[in-house]
């Protein structure tokens, strides 16, 4: 059976050891790998090696870092269907979604070929008597990523292509779940000219996890998955006083005004919430239909639209909608969810959790579900399922549904329907959450800005890419110059002003 290891100092090793994790197919059930997950030598041998090379990178100009970013971009287009295939054999999601995943992680790396200008400190001459003044961005060092199974390519590449390009080198913990695609970008990247020693994909479960937590060579971390862990991984790297984002659990709502487009919202439903099985923190889970009316016309067109979503593996290509869960325990906190549902009184109108396929009874499918009058004491409705499930709230007026949103512990992403510009201003502005589609269902921001949620979906003061992603991995200095022909004779000892 096919081992993976790690991807350290510019090549494959193998792990050290002797623990693995059971990599599954999730269409069949079967072990189809296992990756080795690192003890804390194998982790303190990356981190060293990182810190050696680091030196030279962060000597190396913006622009030939800037260049490799583009050979990068290059090779992610040549190697797209492999990347996809990988992704799609691990994860279960379907090739063209698979193909999605690469897409908004090689956007990130574009955005980052404009690293010689995201770079650019100020100046300012004469800002006192013969006093110049000026800042300069530098990169922080050795930094950390810690990343989720649903992205095995995006996410990644969020985090370490503004790392690189800003200087720093990069420790990559991946999902012990599909790590196959992590050590192909690794590859790619040597491929594009990065020096080894820069990007090291290091395999593991919360050993691996905790000693980047607590190494002191490590400058920052960026972490993306459960609230629970988020936390964890927060409170812990800033208590080691390094600089950390986390990003966490969502709910996320999108509300159907009486005078929206209903054909459009139905397919907007569809796709953001049964797209790659749900397991996306961006996936809608919650419809908000205002108006009974509303709610009727909506469910009227939505429920024969769950009832026929094609479910297949990855290799059923196009003819599928979506494929199976990760793993066994991903379709048990799903069924888990489905069944609580209608224990706590919710109306189960589409209930998908006797799938089967033929072929593939021991796959983690589980069909489309769509409940109706779900109210918000309601675990369905308070936690996230992260699966195929689509909870609608009935809601009587704007202001109630636009609570509803606002009033959930998650912020992650939201969504409004309507064709009344004035609606969807006030709703903008008002609600209390990171990211807003006005007819638009997964508003996730492209490269040039910033990803993040708020409340109990993101922790730190900066987000992911954009300029974001700059600011997190660098520090600004700045420098106060004054030469001998500016400077009085004798000493000065009050502070030092403008005057």
């Amino acid at each position: 059976m096919e081992q993976i290891g790690h991807f350290i100092n510019g090549k494959r090793v193998a792990g050290k050891s002797g623990r693995f994790a059971d990599i599954f197919n999730p269409a069949t059930g079967e072990v189809q790998a296992q990756v080795a997950l690192a003890n804390s030598d194998e982790l303190n041998e990356a981190i060293s090696i990182a810190c050696a090379a680091q030196v030279e990178w962060a000597a190396t100009n913006p622009q030939k870092r800037a260049r490799v970013m583009m050979k990068f971009v290059q090779l992610l287009h040549r190697d797209m269907d492999k990347l996809a295939e990988a992704l799609s054999r691990e994860h279960g999601k379907t090739i063209p979604d698979a193909k999605g995943d690469v897409i908004r992680g090689l956007e990130v790396a574009e955005f980052c070929m404009g690293a010689p200008h995201l770079l650019k400190g100020e100046f300012s001459e004469g800002a006192g008597p013969g006093i110049d003044m000026h800042s300069i961005r530098q990169p922080l060092g050795v930094v950390a990523g810690i990343t989720p199974f649903n992205f095995p390519a995006m996410i990644p590449m969020w985090k370490f292509c503004p790392a690189l390009a800003c200087g720093n080198a990069f420790i990559l913990k991946p999902s012990e779940r599909d790590p196959s695609v992590p050590i192909m970008l690794a590859e790619l990247m040597q491929e594009a000219g990065l020096p080894d020693g820069l990007l090291n994909v290091v395999n593991g479960d919360k050993e691996a996890v905790d000693g980047i937590l607590d190494h002191q060579d490590i400058m920052a971390i960026g972490f993306v998955g459960s609230t629970a862990i988020a936390e964890y991984v927060y409170s812990r790297g800033c208590a080691n006083g390094k600089r950390v984002q986390c990003f966490g659990g969502a709910k996320n709502h999108m509300l159907i005004m009486p005078d929206a487009d209903l054909d459009q919202a139905v397919d907007a439903l569809i796709g953001a919430g049964y797209g790659a099985a749900g397991e996306r923190c961006m996936a809608v889970s919650v419809a908000i239909p205002v108006g009974e009316d509303t709610a009727d016309r909506l469910m009227e067109k939505l429920t024969p639209r769950v009832e026929n979503l094609k479910i297949a593996p990855y290799t059923a290509g196009d003819d599928a909608d979506f494929g199976p869960l990760v793993t066994q325990d991903a379709y048990n906190r799903v069924k888990g969810y489905i069944d609580a549902g209608v224990k706590e009184g919710a109306k189960l109108v589409v209930d998908g959790r006797d799938f089967s396929m033929q072929g593939y009874e021991n796959g983690f499918f589980i069909g489309g579900c769509l409940f109706d009058n779900v109210t918000k004491d309601m675990s369905i409705y308070k936690e996230e399922i992260f699966g195929p499930v689509l909870s609608v709230v009935r809601t009587q007026n704007y202001e109630e549904g636009l609570d509803l949103a606002m009033s959930h512990e998650y912020g992650n992403g939201v969504a409004i329907f309507t064709r009344d510009g004035d609606t969807a201003r006030d709703f903008a502005s008002r609600i209390n959450i990171g990211m807003v589609g006005v007819n638009v269902p997964i508003p996730v921001p492209l490269a040039y800005y910033t990803f993040g949620g708020w409340k109990r979906s993101g922790f730190g003061d900066l987000n992911q890419h954009g300029p974001d992603g700059f600011r997190f991995y660098t520090r600004t200095k700045t420098i106060t110059s004054r030469w001998p022909s500016g400077i009085k004779e004798g000493a000065e000892f009050s502070i030092p002003t403008m005057n």
